[in-house]
């Protein structure tokens, strides 16, 4: 196994390099989706790794939970070991999977308390709660009854068709901020987090995060980068994108932000001068990989070379172990 194992916990940082460029150089549809790829794959490789380090760490100690096929106490002494490695190994698998454990008790939390506070609202997709912080977020898979009733006039705006089964939460104080043009962009804004299942790549960056936080660059690039993919969206379904930078700007400053990280919004906590910034600049180019030979192609390739590495190290290491227990004592 040697150094295999150990590889998949370090190469994330050749992701670093794209985690910063992709936000000012790739389009965010394209930086979202490769971003959250690169993520999910060294965080799975990392975890499988910590995963091997456990077994060759403690593989002779009494009680291992070895398969029967490989209780054979000399099949036990072929198998590499590390006791040191492995204890380490024990307290970070440990402190991973109470992590995630935590992010998901929370997600499920969130969802189950805004979906309680729904259940009375009438209108179809979007959800006006009279409150007096402003905010305004979407909620993926909550479905509802046809449209009727407050604010019935929003769902005629030329925007696209609704995200599959979610809601638009939005509060009076916030829509009060906003005028009909800034409520049409805040309205497409969040269809855009809907339909481009945008809470998926914030939920698969987190726990990428929490597996290893080699990779909390990523997690916060992608939280920018999605935002940006929905303003784009919103820019380009309402056609005015100063309206769309303005509606940013107004909502910014008076929002409380979202209920969870997990859950995209139209004024989330972050660099948002750069997004308004970004939408008064000319729309970017909807390039799917950039050109090797620039800073954010090299970074691309750099990166994605280094999650095969990883993908090629873990199960390297995996069958090697693998191997050596099916093997047993020559």
């Amino acid at each position: 196994m040697g150094v295999f194992v150990l590889l998949p916990l370090l190469l994330p940082l050749t992701a670093l390099p794209i985690a910063r460029l992709a936000e000012r150089r790739l389009h965010p549809r394209v930086a979202t989706r490769l971003l959250s790829a690169l993520a999910a794959v060294l965080a799975a490789c990392s975890t499988v790794c910590l995963g091997l380090l456990v077994v060759v760490g403690t593989v002779q100690l009494p009680g291992h939970p070895l398969p029967d096929a490989w209780a054979d106490r000399e099949a036990r002494t072929t198998a590499p070991y590390e006791e040191t490695a492995g204890k380490g190994a024990v307290i970070a698998l440990l402190a991973v999977a109470v992590s995630w454990s935590t992010a998901v008790r929370r997600h499920r939390r969130v969802r189950r308390e805004a979906e309680l506070a729904l259940a009375g609202v009438p209108g179809g997709e979007l959800a006006v709660l009279p409150d007096e912080a402003a905010y305004a977020y979407a909620l993926p898979g909550v479905r509802s009854r046809a449209s009727r009733g407050l604010l019935g006039w929003v769902l005629s705006l030329r925007t696209s068709p609704a995200g599959p089964g979610g809601r638009i939460v939005v509060s009076t104080a916030m829509l009060a901020c906003l005028d009909a043009g800034e409520r049409a962009a805040l309205v497409a804004h969040e269809r855009a987090h809907l339909a481009g299942r945008h809470h998926r790549y914030l939920l698969a960056v987190r726990f990428a995060a929490r597996a290893n936080p080699l990779l909390m660059p990523l997690r916060s690039a992608v939280a920018y980068t999605a935002e940006r993919w929905a303003d784009e969206e919103a820019a380009r379904v309402t056609g005015e994108r100063r309206v769309v930078a303005r509606a940013i700007g107004k909502a910014a400053l008076v929002s409380r932000g979202t209920p969870t990280p997990t859950l995209a919004g139209f004024a989330a906590p972050g660099p948002v001068p750069r997004r308004v910034a970004a939408l008064l600049a000319p729309a970017p180019s909807p390039v799917s990989w950039p050109p090797v030979f620039t800073a954010v192609g090299l970074a691309a390739w750099a990166a994605a070379a280094g999650t095969l590495g990883s993908a090629l190290s873990s199960a390297n290491a995996t069958l090697t172990l693998f191997l050596v227990l099916e093997a047993g004592p020559l």
